[in-house]
């Protein structure tokens, strides 16, 4: 009945592998948990214990080979129908996770998303830029995300008929520099895959460090000039490229990267703070979108 696929690297998934199992148990269906380490160098140890467990099996890479090939690789190894996939640094909110999922399984061959949620508590100061994103941007009601239900879409936490694999694959010729989640949304997009959104959270507790959440940021805007120079998305499908591609079409980019050159260490200061300005991140990711694509341009 059901396959449960979790990609990993540098995590301990083993709480998270317990806890999907004991609920599993608990149902009495058919399952298995499939782990897939992407050449780790950390809890690789602890994460092996999870062969010891019925019906679980962890894997190892010699190699990083990145997120979209780790995927492909979990679905081809499945043996049920349906496709349970997890990020490693996930866990259930609600001890009924399993058991809602299966509920809304339908004779609908596409995907069911179930969101996500941060720990309600601040974090340290260290990684406060990255749940404040989160919280905001990511952590969506139901009602919200039905609003853009391919671009709300993240690969952290959804269920799908084994039959979208064999249409839409993960893309694994692209850079491993995020994004794999929009482009993979976009593609469910153009294949009229449909989605449907459900309220069955998972907690993200992997928080970045900020400087290394800013260092991601900028990767994935790497990610995405990628994606927009081999004709990958369309330039229209997510805001940043669509007011990216506004602001070069009115040859207004030197302004932006003018201003990020002058703001940058001033905007990176509020960032790294106790209270960042999101608003301004965002003017902040623009900018450096529109920087990009002027040196690409020169």
């Amino acid at each position: 009945m059901l396959s449960i696929l979790i990609p990993t690297y540098n995590y301990n998934v083993y709480p998270l592998v317990t806890e999907l199992k004991n609920q599993a148990d608990d149902l009495g269906i058919d399952y298995e948990i499939l782990v897939q380490d992407d050449g780790s160098s950390f809890y690789l140890e602890e994460n092996r214990k999870i062969n010891v467990l019925v019906n679980c099996f962890f894997f190892e890479n010699n190699y990083n080979s990145g997120r979209s090939k780790v995927r492909n690789l979990l679905s081809n190894r499945a043996k049920f129908n349906w496709l349970l996939f997890l990020d490693s640094d996930t866990f259930p909110k609600n001890s009924d996770f399993i058991q809602k999922y299966i509920q809304n399984i339908s004779s609908k061959k596409g995907i069911i998303y179930g969101g996500i949620e941060y720990q309600k508590s601040k974090p340290e100061k260290t990684k406060i830029l990255r749940w404040v994103y989160g919280k905001k941007r990511e952590a969506l009601s139901v009602e919200k995300r039905n609003e853009e239900k391919y671009l709300s879409f993240l690969t952290l936490n959804f269920l799908m008929n084994k039959s979208v694999i064999e249409r839409v694959k993960f893309n694994e010729n692209i850079p491993n520099l995020r994004h794999e989640d929009t482009l993979f949304s976009y593609d469910l997009f153009k294949n009229n895959v449909p989605i449907d959104h459900l309220k069955n959270v998972v907690i993200h507790h992997g928080l970045d460090e900020n400087r290394a959440f800013l260092k991601k940021s900028k990767e994935s805007i790497e990610g995405l000039l990628f994606l927009l120079n081999n004709n990958l998305i369309d330039s229209n499908y997510i805001k940043l490229s669509k007011y990216g591609k506004v602001i070069t079409n009115l040859r207004l980019t030197f302004l932006l990267v003018f201003f990020y050159k002058v703001f940058e260490a001033k905007i990176e200061r509020n960032l790294l703070s106790e209270k960042p300005n999101i608003v301004l991140f965002d003017i902040y990711r623009l900018c450096y979108f529109c920087l990009l694509y002027k040196n690409q341009h020169v």
